[in-house]
């Protein structure tokens, strides 16, 4: 079984375009998967939401993105875990393509990547930034997976963290796998479509604007600066 599960606050809008995508990909995989929302405490009808489209639904109270993913991990029952942002829509052949990367002792797990709803020169541009780093690294985005006994080993996402849990994650992650030969993937084909509300909320170019200067605080001040990052990602306009 692959186990899904969508970290979620105040998401009744979105919620229901990825869960139309993840019944498709559930219809076009031979296996079993199970969906799970983790309802980081939404004050408006998420659960209702996820329940009508048969996903179970997990209250989470500390408001975290790492603590969702790690509650709705710990209520899992797959021998596969995957995570996937709330505002995005995953592949058809996500699960498929899933179960032969970790069929492969070979890799200790990955992400799918992602294209965007809608593209801009501004959206590029970010994009053409990042994509570097993903090169390098092989640290994506989009649907991330892997086994649920590493998912253990390395201790989940580390709630400590407000934000770079995911990139936190994936380190530990790399070096599981390099300790035992193994290698992370990016399943190219399999491609997630990520939400641009970011860019419809603050504009295309926003990156260039917030980050550079947000960083530069960070590094000389740290906790003013952690604050306006932190408001980017938990004080969303919805």
């Amino acid at each position: 079984m692959i186990s899904l599960v969508i970290p979620a606050y105040n998401e009744e809008r979105a919620l229901p375009r990825l869960l139309a995508t993840v019944t498709e990909a559930t219809r076009a995989y031979a296996g079993s998967v199970e969906t799970i929302v983790a309802d980081n405490s939404s004050t408006d009808g998420t659960a209702g939401v996820a329940a009508a489209w048969g996903a179970r639904v997990v209250p989470v109270a500390k408001r975290s993105i790492a603590a969702a993913r790690n509650a709705g991990a710990a209520a899992a029952r797959g021998e596969i875990l995957a995570f996937v942002d709330a505002d995005m829509q995953i592949h058809a052949g996500t699960f498929g393509a899933i179960d032969s990367a970790m069929a492969s002792d070979r890799l200790v797990g990955g992400a799918t990547g992602v294209t965007l709803e809608r593209w801009s020169l501004g959206l590029a541009a970010t994009f053409a930034v990042l994509l570097p780093v993903v090169w390098l690294t092989r640290f994506d985005t989009g649907v991330v997976f892997c086994r649920r006994r590493d998912f253990e080993t390395v201790g989940g996402y580390d709630e400590t963290l407000r934000l770079a849990e995911d990139v936190s994650f994936l380190m530990r992650l790399r070096q599981l796998g390099r300790s035992r030969g193994q290698r992370l993937t990016r399943l190219t084909k399999a491609k997630a479509i990520a939400s641009t509300r970011k860019f419809d909320e603050h504009g295309d170019w926003h990156y260039f604007r917030i980050f550079p200067p947000a960083l530069f605080k960070l590094a000389l001040s740290g906790r003013s600066a952690l604050r306006s990052i932190e408001s980017y990602w938990y004080e969303p306009n919805r």
